[in-house]
C-alpha cells in the first residue's frame, strides 16, 4: 500500500486529495468523503487494511482545501467528488462516506448514478431523528455539531496541548493510537501559542443546516442504488449509549428502506467506526460492495 496527496482543480481553487493505492493493482477504487469536521486521513487505518484503493479529498473548509472560495454544502461536496474522479481517470467508483460524507456521497450517487459501483455509509446519510416541536432550526444545529465544533474558536499553546485536548476526550482518547495522532496533528494550524484546528466554521455551518434539510436527505437516501450498505455505530461523538442513530430510528430505518442492507458495527463509537477498531469492519464491507 502507497500513499501521496495530488490537488485536483474545483471552482474556488484546489481540492487537496488523498490516494491510498493498494498492492494488488485489481482492488477495487473506492472515493471516501469525510465527515463535518474531519480531514481525508481519518481513511488511514481504513486503508491501511490494504483490501481496496481509497481516494479521499480533504472536503472544502477543510484540511488543506479549506482557503477554497466559495461557500461549502452538499451539493458543492458532490460537484467536488466528481471532478475528483474524472480527474483520477476512473469511469466508475465505489463510495464510502462517514458522518457529514455519508450525505455527501448519496447526494453524488443521486446525481451520478453511472458513475458509482457501489455505495456504504458510515454511520451518516440516512436521516438523522427529526427536530422536536418547538426546537428552533438554530438549536437543532447547535446540538447536531456542538461537540465536535467547539474546538473550532479554541486556540492551543501547542500541537502537545491540541494532542492533550483530544486525548481526554471520551471517544477518542481510550482508542489513542499512531492514526489518530497523525489524523489530528494534520488538522492543527498556526503557530504556537495559537494553534488552532484547520476547519472552517463557515463552511460546518453550512453543511450542517444542509443535513437537517429532511427533503434533501430523503430525496438522496431514496435514490441509493439497491444493497448499500449502511454501518451503524452504537455509541455517539462522545462514546455516548445510542449514538447518531438511535435503536428505534435504526429499526425504523430498516422498515422504510428494505432496499438497503443496514448492519451494526459492534463495539464501536462514532469516531472508532473508521479511526480505531471499526476500520476492518469497514474495509471489509467495501471491498464485498464494490467487488460485486
Amino acid at each position: 500500500m502507497s500513499y501521496e496527496t495530488l490537488d485536483v482543480p474545483v471552482d474556488g481553487g484546489s481540492l487537496r486529495v488523498g490516494r491510498w493505492t493498494a498492492s494488488d493493482p485489481q482492488a477495487p477504487v473506492v472515493l471516501a468523503a469525510h465527515g463535518v469536521t474531519a480531514n481525508h486521513r481519518c481513511w488511514a487505518l481504513v486503508a491501511e487494511q490494504n483490501q481496496v484503493s481509497i481516494l479521499a479529498p480533504d472536503l472544502r473548509g477543510r484540511g488543506r482545501s479549506a482557503e477554497l472560495d466559495g461557500a461549502a454544502g452538499i451539493s458543492r461536496h458532490a460537484a467536488d467528488l466528481l471532478a475528483v474522479v474524472d480527474a483520477a481517470g476512473q469511469d466508475r467508483v465505489a463510495l464510502a462516506g462517514h458522518s457529514m460524507g455519508g450525505f455527501v456521497v448519496s447526494e453524488f450517487a443521486r446525481r451520478h448514478p453511472d458513475r458509482v459501483a457501489g455505495v456504504v455509509l458510515i454511520d451518516g446519510g440516512l436521516p438523522l431523528p427529526a427536530v422536536p416541536e418547538g426546537v428552533t432550526p438554530e438549536q437543532a444545529l447547535a446540538a447536531t455539531i456542538g461537540p465536535a465544533a467547539d474546538r473550532l474558536t479554541m486556540t492551543f499553546a501547542s500541537r502537545a496541548a491540541y494532542l492533550d485536548f483530544w486525548r481526554d476526550h471520551p471517544a477518542v482518547g481510550p482508542a489513542w493510537s499512531p492514526a489518530i495522532e497523525d489524523y489530528l496533528t494534520y488538522d492543527l494550524v498556526g503557530d504556537p501559542p495559537e494553534c488552532r484546528s484547520c476547519v472552517s466554521l463557515e463552511a460546518v455551518t453550512d453543511d450542517s443546516r444542509d443535513l437537517l434539510d429532511p427533503a434533501m436527505v430523503e430525496t438522496a437516501a431514496r435514490a441509493l442504488p439497491a444493497g448499500s450498505v449502511f454501518l451503524r455505530a452504537p455509541a455517539g461523538l462522545l462514546a455516548e449509549p445510542g449514538g447518531l442513530y438511535p435503536p428505534d430510528l435504526f429499526a425504523a430505518h430498516r422498515e422504510s428502506y428494505p432496499e438497503l442492507d443496514l448492519r451494526e458495527v459492534e463495539d464501536v463509537n462514532h469516531y472508532t467506526v473508521v479511526l480505531g477498531d471499526g476500520a476492518k469492519t469497514v474495509s471489509e464491507t467495501l471491498q464485498e460492495v464494490a467487488g460485486r
